[in-house]
C-alpha cells in the first residue's frame, strides 16, 4: 500500500513522517503525534473562545467569555483583598495540593481558582512556577515512570498504575491485543482490558483506533473498562469505575 511523507502541522515541529494513503484519508488533519494535535486543537479551541468587555465601568478591553475582568487591579477593586494577597493564596492552594498527592496539579483540578490564576500570573503556568515548581507537561506529551516502577505514556495513565499500586490491585502494562500484535493495551487486571482513552474525540485516527480496540474486546470476550479524563480530573473517580 502506497503512502507519502508529510509534515507536523505543529508549527513548533515541523517533523517529517510517512503515513499510509489510507490513514491520509481518515485523518483530518497532519500530526507526527498525538501531543501535537493536541497542542494545536488546545490553541485553536482557545482562539475561537467567544469575547465581550471587562466588567468594569468605563474599561473597553476585549477579554474571552469566561472571565469578568481584565486583570487583577479591576477584579480586586471593590474587594478588601489585594492582588498580593491573591497571589499568596493561589501559591497556598497550590503547594497544598503539591503536599497532599505528590505531583503539580492540573488547572481544571483547582479550577476555583484557576480563573484567578490568570489574572494574578498571567497563566497557569506562571502560577506554577511561582509556587517554586516546574509546570506540568503536556498531559499526553511526556512519558512518566509509576511508584511501581511501571513505564506510563503519560501523566493520566501514572495516576490510574499508581492508584492501582495503592489499591493492592495486581495488574499488567501494555499487554498486546489478540490479532492486533502493534495495539497494546493500557492495563490488564485478570480478564479485564483498561483503557484510558484520552484523546477520544479529539483526533479522527484517535478514535478510529478506539472502535478497533472494542471490536477486539467484543470479539475475544475481554471485559473493556474505558476511561476518560472527565474520570480523573479533576476529581478521581477510579474506586467506581475500577469496582472489578
Amino acid at each position: 500500500m502506497t503512502g507519502s511523507t508529510l509534515q507536523c502541522l505543529n508549527p513548533q515541529c515541523k517533523k517529517k513522517f510517512y503515513r499510509l494513503q489510507n490513514q491520509i484519508k481518515k485523518v483530518r488533519k497532519s500530526f507526527c503525534s498525538q501531543s501535537c494535535a493536541t497542542i494545536i486543537n488546545n490553541k485553536e479551541r482557545s482562539e475561537k473562545l467567544v469575547r465581550k468587555q471587562c466588567a468594569t465601568p468605563g474599561c473597553n478591553i476585549s477579554i474571552p467569555s469566561w472571565q469578568n475582568y481584565c486583570s487583577i487591579v479591576h477584579a480586586t477593586s471593590s474587594r478588601k483583598i489585594s492582588p498580593e494577597q491573591y497571589k499568596q493564596k493561589i501559591i497556598a492552594h497550590i503547594q497544598s495540593f503539591y503536599n497532599n498527592h505528590g505531583r503539580i496539579p492540573l488547572k481544571r483540578e483547582l479550577n476555583s481558582i484557576y480563573k484567578v490564576a490568570w489574572l494574578v500570573f498571567g497563566s497557569w503556568n506562571n502560577a506554577i512556577i511561582a509556587a517554586g515548581y516546574n509546570p506540568n507537561p503536556v498531559l499526553f506529551a511526556e512519558k512518566q515512570i509509576a511508584n511501581d516502577g511501571h513505564p506510563c505514556d503519560s501523566l493520566a495513565e501514572k495516576i490510574i498504575d499508581d492508584w492501582l499500586t495503592t489499591e493492592s490491585i495486581e495488574h499488567k502494562r501494555s499487554i498486546p491485543y489478540p490479532e492486533g500484535k502493534r495495539l497494546k493495551v493500557d492495563f490488564v487486571i485478570e480478564n479485564h482490558w483498561i483503557e484510558f482513552f484520552g484523546l477520544a474525540g479529539e483526533v479522527q485516527r484517535y478514535d478510529e483506533l478506539v472502535r478497533i480496540k472494542r471490536r477486539l474486546c467484543k470479539k475475544h470476550n475481554l471485559k473493556l473498562v474505558e476511561v476518560y479524563p472527565k474520570d480523573l480530573f479533576p476529581t478521581n473517580h477510579l474506586s467506581e469505575i475500577l469496582n472489578i
